[in-house]
C-alpha cells in the first residue's frame, strides 16, 4: 500500500480550484515540461482500427514525470491512489485501462509521453486514466495519468490541459494520431517502427560477396541510435535476409552476420549497449519480393529491424 505523504501542487487553467495530488514520500521529480499555448490530444478510448480515440485540448498544457524508488509495486498500486483523488476533486474517470487491454505497445506510442530517461514505460506493466472535468456538460479540463513499474522503481506521468477546444470526445475519434512527443520522429525508420514494430535499414550498404558493412555515415543508423537513446529502456533485434541465390544455410551464415556487423556499428560508432541489440539471419525464408528478378532480389536483399519491448 502506498502512503500519501509527499503533496504536488498542479494549478489548472480555468475556473476551479487547485487540484493537489500525493505521492509517496520516496518520489522525485524528474522532469517538468509546460507549454502555453499548446494542443494535447488526451486519451478517451483504446487503441483500435489503428488509432487511439482523443480529446483534443488547447490552452495550457503542464506535463510531469515522477520516479518512486520503490521496489515490487504493480501499476494498479501507484494508480489506485491518484484515481482516487481525481475521483474525489470531480473528475469523471472517462478511460482507465491496463497494459493489453489499452492497447498494449500500441496504445503506448500512440500516446504523448514525455522522453526517457525522464519517463520509463513498461510495455508490459502500465496503467493509464484519463479524467474530463465538465461544466455544464462540456468538458473544460483534462488530466492524463500513467503509471508504470519495473523490478526496482515506479514512474507516474501527469499530463494537465484546460481551455479544451469543441472536439467532442465522439468525434475526436477521427483526429489525427499523436504518434510520439518527439519532434524528430516524425517520418522514416522511427516511424515505421512506431507504427508497424518493424523497419527495413534501407541505406546500407555491403561490398559486394562479403559481410563487411560500408563506412558510412548512414541516416536509418543515426536515426535509429537516436530512438534508442530516447528510449533507454528498448530493446531491438536486427535481422539479416538474402536472396535465393545459393543455398539456405550460406544464406543463413551470410544474413546473420550482416546483422551482427550493423549491430557492432551501432555498439562502437552510437555507444548504444550491446545487451540491447540481438542479431539474426533468415537467410531467404522471408522474402518482400519476387526473387524470379533482379529488382526483388535487391529488395530481398537487406537488414531489418524489430521492436522486442523494454528491458
Amino acid at each position: 500500500m502506498i502512503r500519501a505523504v509527499a503533496a504536488l501542487v498542479f494549478l489548472l487553467a480555468g475556473p476551479a480550484a487547485a487540484l493537489e495530488f500525493s505521492l509517496p514520500a520516496t518520489a522525485r521529480q524528474t522532469v517538468e515540461r509546460d507549454t502555453a499555448p499548446d494542443i494535447y490530444d488526451a486519451p478517451v478510448g483504446v487503441f483500435a482500427d489503428g488509432k487511439v480515440p482523443v480529446v483534443t485540448v488547447e490552452g495550457p498544457v503542464r506535463r510531469s514525470a515522477w520516479r518512486l524508488d520503490s521496489p515490487g509495486l504493480t501499476p494498479f498500486q501507484v494508480m489506485r491512489p491518484l484515481r482516487t483523488q481525481l475521483i474525489d476533486a470531480g473528475y469523471e474517470i472517462e478511460l482507465d485501462c491496463r497494459a493489453v487491454t489499452c492497447g498494449g505497445f500500441d496504445f503506448r506510442f500512440a500516446t504523448e509521453t514525455l522522453p526517457g530517461p525522464n519517463l520509463y514505460v513498461n510495455i508490459r506493466a502500465f496503467q493509464f486514466v484519463t479524467g474530463l472535468r465538465r461544466d455544464e456538460g462540456k468538458v473544460v479540463e483534462v488530466i492524463t495519468l500513467l503509471a508504470s513499474t519495473s523490478a526496482t522503481s515506479a514512474y507516474v506521468q501527469i499530463i494537465q490541459a484546460g481551455e479544451v477546444s469543441s472536439v467532442s470526445a465522439t468525434a475526436a475519434a477521427d483526429a489525427p494520431l499523436l504518434v510520439s512527443n518527439d519532434k524528430d520522429v516524425e517520418k522514416g525508420v522511427t516511424a515505421q517502427l512506431l507504427s508497424a514494430g518493424h523497419a527495413v535499414l534501407p541505406d546500407l550498404d555491403f561490398a559486394t560477396g562479403t559481410t563487411d558493412l560500408g563506412p558510412g555515415p548512414f541516416g536509418s543508423l543515426t536515426e535509429l541510435a537516436a530512438f534508442l537513446e530516447a528510449q533507454p529502456d528498448m530493446r531491438i533485434a536486427l535481422v539479416g535476409h538474402t536472396d535465393t541465390v545459393g543455398g539456405l544455410d550460406t544464406n543463413i551464415s551470410i544474413s546473420r552476420a550482416r546483422a551482427r556487423a550493423v549491430r557492432q556499428r551501432l555498439i562502437e560508432s552510437y555507444g548504444i549497449s550491446g545487451a540491447r541489440l540481438d542479431a539474426e539471419g533468415m537467410g531467404y525464408l522471408a522474402p518482400v519480393a519476387n526473387n524470379l528478378n533482379p529488382a526483388g532480389r535487391e529488395s530481398n536483399r537487406r537488414v531489418e529491424v524489430v521492436l522486442l519491448g523494454a528491458e
